[in-house]
């Protein structure tokens, strides 16, 4: 395992380790319940771990991209249509707001 960041609070690393996992990158949050009793101190109580050391290079890409928000820009023009209710949804979200239902991902073909 090896650490890919290091939050502020917990909140920030399930954030972090949330979007990995929607990602395909396994990983887990060491420390959450150490940080209420630390402040603002400057710490390193709360970190996102890879569960795959093999994946951690393609984390690190995706969690830069995602953290300067250049994914949201990216992803926020394709929008695309629920497979369920037909809601038409802005790109960057996996799931549908109205039913639930998870984003169908595009298959290419080389």
């Amino acid at each position: 395992m090896k650490k890919i960041h290091t939050a502020r609070h917990a909140l920030e690393a399930h954030l972090v380790q949330g979007f990995l996992e929607a990602q395909g990158i396994g990983g887990e949050v060491r420390g959450a319940h150490l940080t209420s009793g630390w402040g603002e101190l400057p710490v390193d109580l709360c970190t996102v771990w890879i569960k795959d050391d093999a994946q951690f290079d393609q984390a690190d890409r995706l969690l830069v991209a995602f953290l300067q928000g250049r994914l949201a820009q990216e992803l926020g023009a394709k929008s695309w249509q629920c497979p369920d209710c037909d809601e038409m949804l802005e790109g960057q979200f996996a799931e549908c707001w109205n039913c639930g239902a998870r984003r169908v991902q595009e298959t290419r073909n080389p």
